[in-house]
């Protein structure tokens, strides 16, 4: 792998690594502050919103993916096309949020309509913010990339802590959100060189709609569980799978630099091919330490997370570092088939999340372990055959019509 990256690369690598884990240590940090400043079952229902915010970025996450492609392959890329794609975007997935708040407050037992309603307003500006980083990330520029992810940091995450603070209260949590990413948004749009908006392009609609199904089905899987446990658990042992939940984040976000980075590499076809094995084993043994280290100290990583309120759980916190570790290789799998237009893995992906419910809602839903183990299984047959489609896809070409 390192013989395909540049030196500028590698150290923009560095960059981003070092910005995702600052953010990724903030985000920690407003967890724990959160689950020593609420109660259990109030805990419980800011970090279901908190996936539900996961699931709502996630059209950010497949139009900056798009847009990286696009520009890796073609540098002269027509920025004004990109912010309409993302300006439509943004507007149509801020709307849907507040039409779904409703549903949302019954399914998640939330009282306060306000909670949903900040919830959904924080969804549009991250929406943008993803636009800024499939145009910064498509042409490799990741040094400014890792400093709005530093930003982002501050600004979204930073909201979100400061109104916690503040109210103490999931509702004071989301607007602190809202405001936060709007800033961070403004701010993007001004390191991207403030792009104004163009003619919509012929086919990018339908390729960031194709992004963005096939990456809701991989963060529903990073937060399904956790939705799940709360419709189906008692309230504390909701809150104690929160806690649990924040192991399957850091899993899964700390190998996330290195699929930044190999992300506009995809895009060559030949490149894909070398690059994504050596992607892959990289990954794996960074997460292996990180499942070994729950399965050691796993009363400690409790306490460290869940504060004095979990200090006498005995959650399993191994599982759900595993299932963070086999979704970091899901998802460089996903982006390698993404870039090729395979829609085969887009398509398991969902598979996997219908077994999840099949499973947690028919079966596994009587205790902690029962739900994590659900996750545990659907993950692990998703990558077991991810992996065989794509370098199956090595002997077989792919037919993408």
């Amino acid at each position: 792998m390192a013989s395909t990256l540049s030196a500028r690369t590698r150290v923009g690598a560095l960059y981003v690594a070092a910005a995702f884990a600052g953010t990724n240590i903030a985000s920690y940090v407003m967890t724990v502050i959160a689950a020593r400043l609420l109660v259990p079952a109030t805990f419980g229902e800011f970090g279901s919103l908190t996936a539900v915010l996961v699931i709502g970025a996630v059209p950010a996450m497949g139009l900056q993916t798009v847009v990286a492609l696009k520009v890796a392959k073609n540098p002269q890329q027509d920025r004004g096309q990109l912010v309409t794609l993302g300006l439509l975007t943004s507007g149509t997935i801020m709307l849907t949020a507040l039409v779904a708040s409703p549903l949302l407050m019954g399914l998640l037992h939330v009282n306060n309509p306000w909670t949903v309603v900040f919830l959904a307003l924080a969804v549009g500006p991250i929406t943008l913010i993803g636009l800024c980083y499939g145009i910064l990330q498509g042409t490799e520029r990741f040094g400014l990339m890792a400093r709005l992810i530093a930003l982002e940091g501050v600004g979204r995450v930073g909201g979100t802590l400061t109104g916690l603070l503040v109210f103490r209260t999931p509702t004071g949590a989301f607007a602190g959100a809202a405001i936060g990413a709007s800033l961070v948004a403004g701010a993007g749009w001004l390191i991207c060189g403030r792009p104004l908006p163009g003619k919509r392009g012929n086919g990018h609609v339908t390729e960031v709609l194709h992004a963005i199904q096939a990456l809701l089905a991989l963060v529903l899987l990073v937060n399904l569980d956790l939705v799940l446990a709360r419709h189906a658990l008692p309230a504390h042992e909701a809150g104690e799978y929160a806690v649990g939940s924040v192991v399957t984040k850091i899993a899964y976000w700390l190998p996330y630099a290195i699929a930044v980075v190999v992300l506009p590499k995809l895009a060559n076809e030949d490149v894909r091919r070398r690059l994504v094995p050596k992607a892959l084993g990289i990954v794996a043994a960074v997460d292996s330490l990180v499942v070994v280290g729950c399965a050691v100290l796993g009363p400690t990583v409790v306490a460290l997370v869940g504060g004095a309120a979990y200090s006498a759980s005995s959650i399993p916190v191994w599982p759900f570092a595993l299932v963070g570790s086999l979704l970091s290789l899901v998802q460089l799998l996903l982006y390698s088939r993404i870039a090729s237009a395979d829609r085969r893995s887009t398509l398991l992906t969902w598979l996997a999340v219908v077994t999840e419910i099949t499973l947690v809602l028919g079966w596994w839903h009587g205790s902690l372990s029962q739900v994590v183990t659900g996750a545990v299984v659907a993950t692990a047959a998703l990558a077991c055959f991810g992996a065989l489609i794509e370098f199956r896809t090595r002997v077989e070409p792919v037919d993408t019509r």
